[in-house]
């Protein structure tokens, strides 16, 4: 490990010390874009499976109706409420990334923030700059020790996730130095969630635990609950306890000055981002193809593709959303890689179950994670080769503003084609002229 000293201290200062003043109007504009992804992709898994179940366990007990579950008429206790919506808007794996540490950066801080701020008031500046800072503060800790900790098995949206929503309810809340150091120290403790349950319910359980905890953390440190000096570089702390030889040196290099927000992407498809530079090929081609027999697909992509979805053989929904083979197999048959796409029947129609096996992954390091190539094999035997450089949504290829909006129209009609989302919209990017942001949640609630 490359020693650093103080590395949690000068990242609670960090939180503490920056104001609204210091966020360059591009980032702003960013943290606005986040929030509106947000809320497309809590809407549309505020419904599911899993999160119905949750919301039944954890409604048994709590007695509190304190804080808006997105999309939803029911309300919970604050911390539940965090977990829920955070569980929710990672459901269908379609969330906003970071690109360098494949983070889903907003599903852990929005729900803490959005809780905390219907319990107490809070300014749209406010509201944004904690957001910011707790966006920063996860991604940094996560470039620190990538690639490695995802390749271990660690689901690094939660592991890192819990820091974010931590350090930004700190921020909210106005904790001095000391107090963000103890509220890391004891997300540090709660840091928790495993790739293999990608595909699985359980994965929601950790993406909801980092919001619900990170929150948690920070309003325990603001009641004086202590925790560690250096609760992640400490002789037993955070990097060592999880095996990590981290490079320090990107915890805080450019701190102040560079914001890993930019470096978010946004996806046009419901599953893993590792994927979608694929699907970008097989729909493009399959648009101008829409009939042509297929006889073969080999797939060109980063390891990480391979990692995280070479699975030809998944029967769930949920596993379908992690699974290559399936994003190529079900975008050839139908010309679409949406929602109704990635079900339990989808995944186990006979045509696509047939397809998925005739495609064939090769990993290949000089691909980055946003490209890849596909060879498809018409029936004829001719072979029609597609590339992308930059998948759509990507930092460096960005979905556009009106492409987020609609995709929160979309949402928001999947479930009530009468919901009324232009409130939302507007309140969104108007949030750095509000006084009061507690009615946020409450607008991506469809009316009785």
């Amino acid at each position: 490990m490359s020693e650093i000293a103080g590395v949690t201290q000068r990242l609670a200062r960090h939180v503490v010390t920056t104001r609204w003043e210091n966020i360059p109007s591009a980032v702003r504009h960013q943290a606005k874009r986040s929030l509106m992804n947000f809320f497309a992709v809590a809407l549309a898994g505020c419904r599911t499976g899993p999160v119905d179940i949750a919301l039944r366990s954890l409604a048994e007990f709590s007695g509190g109706r304190q804080a808006t579950i997105v999309g939803r008429r029911e309300r919970i206790d604050a911390l539940s409420a965090a977990f829920l919506n955070a569980a929710g808007a990672n459901v269908h794996d379609y969330c906003d990334t970071h690109v360098r540490t494949v983070i889903h950066p907003t599903a852990p801080v929005a729900p803490a923030l959005l809780a905390l701020a219907e319990l107490r008031r809070v300014s749209g500046p406010d509201f944004l700059l904690a957001f910011i800072l707790g966006n920063e503060i996860q991604a940094r800790i996560g470039l620190a020790i990538s690639p490695s900790h995802y390749s271990r098995g660690w689901h690094i949206t939660s592991t890192c996730g819990v820091f974010g929503a931590a350090s930004g309810a700190g921020k909210l809340r106005g904790l001095d130095e000391q107090r963000i150091v103890w509220a890391l120290g004891t997300a540090a403790t709660q840091s928790a969630g495993l790739c293999e349950c990608l595909g699985t319910a359980a994965k929601s359980v950790s993406v909801g635990n980092a919001a619900r905890n990170g929150l948690w953390s920070a309003l325990l440190a603001e009641r004086g609950f202590d925790g560690p000096p250096e609760p992640l570089a400490g002789a037993q702390g955070y990097f060592r306890a999880l095996a990590e030889t981290p490079d320090l040196s990107l915890v805080t290099a450019g701190l102040g000055d560079n914001w890993e927000i930019m470096a978010t992407s946004y996806k046009p498809y419901p599953c893993g981002f590792v994927i979608h530079p694929v699907l970008d090929c097989v729909l493009d081609w399959r648009r101008d193809n829409p009939v042509t027999e297929v006889a073969r697909v080999v797939v060109r992509g980063n390891p990480l593709l391979g990692a995280r979805a070479d699975r030809p053989d998944v029967s769930t929904g949920r596993e379908s959303q992690v699974s290559m083979q399936h994003a190529v197999a079900v975008a050839l048959l139908t010309g679409r890689a949406g929602i109704a796409q990635f079900t339990d029947a989808c995944a186990r129609d006979p045509e696509v179950l047939a397809l998925r096996s005739k495609v064939e992954l090769v990993r290949d390091p000089a691909f980055a994670t946003i490209a890849a190539e596909v060879d498809i094999t018409t029936g004829d035997g001719k072979v029609h080769r597609m590339s992308q450089t930059a998948a759509r949504g990507s930092d460096v290829n960005p979905m556009s503003d009106r492409g987020l909006e609609q995709k929160l129209r979309v949402a928001a009609a999947g479930w009530d084609n009468r919901h009324d989302i232009d409130p939302l919209i507007n309140a969104i990017w108007t949030l750095d002229s509000s006084a009061d942001v507690s009615g946020l949640a409450s607008l991506a609630v469809p009316a009785a």
